[in-house]
């Protein structure tokens, strides 16, 4: 029995995750500076595909040079924006409610004046 549970926690390379944690500040860092290199060699092939493409297409040429000037903007803003916060909905108290309520006072009720 020792045995085979050994060889089963061998076999896991990673733990099993049991928190409800963000990943750290060095991963999103290192997934912006992935997603941004990404952009950037799209834009980079675009650039090339636009003066590759003006000898067949201007319309072509013209679609990868917007490209091309629109994704240094994308790319700085995706490099720069944080993941999501995830939305919680926390166990919050409720109380609840009352056995009986009481009725608001009737025109007819008794006023004692002193």
């Amino acid at each position: 029995m020792a045995s085979s549970q050994s060889t089963s926690r061998h076999q896991r390379s990673e733990p099993v995750l049991i928190t409800e944690a963000e990943p750290s500040v060095s991963d999103q860092h290192d997934a912006r500076v992935r997603r941004y290199l990404i952009t950037m060699g799209i834009r980079c092939l675009s650039v090339i595909a636009a003066a590759v493409s003006y000898q067949y297409s201007l319309w072509l040429m013209i679609g990868f040079a917007v490209l091309g000037t629109i994704l240094p903007w994308i790319a700085v803003v995706m490099a720069n924006d944080r993941p999501p916060k995830k939305k919680l909905d926390p166990n919050r108290y409720r109380p609840s409610p009352p056995d009986r309520i009481l009725e608001s006072g009737s025109s007819k009720a008794r006023v004692i004046d002193v």
